[in-house]
Formats: C-alpha cells, sequence, structure tokens
C-alpha cells in the first residue's frame, strides 16, 4: 500500500477521519439509524475520497475544484455529526472536533492554491 498518505497531513486526516466515522456508521445501522448511517458515510468518506483524487489533479483549477468540493462535503458531514449530537447518537463532539481540522486545513490548501494560481498567470 503507497503511504504518500502517512507524510501529508491532510491525506492522513482525511483517512483517519472516514475510518471513525465508518465505525460511527456500524454503529448508527446496529441502532436502526439507517438514513443517517447512509448519509453521514456518503459525506464523511466523500471528503477524504476527494482529497485524494485532488493529488492527481490536471491542472492546479482542477486540484482547487476537487478540494472544494471536498470542503462541501465536509460541511454536509457537519450537519450530520451535529443531528448526531442533538439526537443524542454520539456522547461528545470529537468528530466535529476532528472535521474542523480538516476545514481549516482544506480552507488554507484553497487559499494558498488561488493565490498561486493567479500569481502564475
Amino acid at each position: 500500500m503507497n503511504s504518500n498518505h502517512q507524510n501529508n497531513p491532510i491525506l492522513k486526516h482525511s483517512l483517519d477521519f472516514a475510518l471513525e466515522v465508518l465505525k460511527l456508521c456500524d454503529q448508527l445501522q446496529e441502532s436502526r439509524k439507517f438514513t443517517i448511517s447512509n448519509q453521514l458515510s456518503r459525506s464523511g468518506t466523500s471528503i477524504g475520497a476527494n482529497i485524494f483524487e485532488s493529488q492527481n489533479a490536471e491542472s492546479r483549477s482542477d486540484f482547487i475544484h476537487k478540494l472544494k468540493i471536498a470542503s462541501k462535503e465536509a460541511e454536509e458531514t457537519k450537519y450530520w455529526l451535529i443531528l448526531c449530537l442533538e439526537m443524542k447518537y454520539i456522547k461528545d463532539d470529537e468528530l466535529l472536533k476532528k472535521l474542523e481540522v480538516i476545514s481549516k486545513l482544506l480552507n488554507k490548501i484553497i487559499a494558498t492554491s488561488k493565490k498561486n494560481l493567479k500569481q502564475n498567470k
């Protein structure tokens, strides 16, 4: 297995986050919370999938676009996690805190990439 993700913070954080989301979704499935489990698993794993996909972008614009999609998925995931918290499906906001780290990294990378794109034009 390629270990590039171990050396890249955003890749590592997003992969670790997806694994934790999937564990939560397994618990939600066992509790028969199918709708929220399905939505959360889709959006929570899509963040990392788009970040990983951005690593092979065709251009800087494509790179930014893929990261923007990841950022949107992070916002959707935040919504589902807040619902889980409000419904007492989860006991603490640890996943939300981890998601906040990912969102901040994404926003910084997007802003820097946009700045670099403008400078190179």
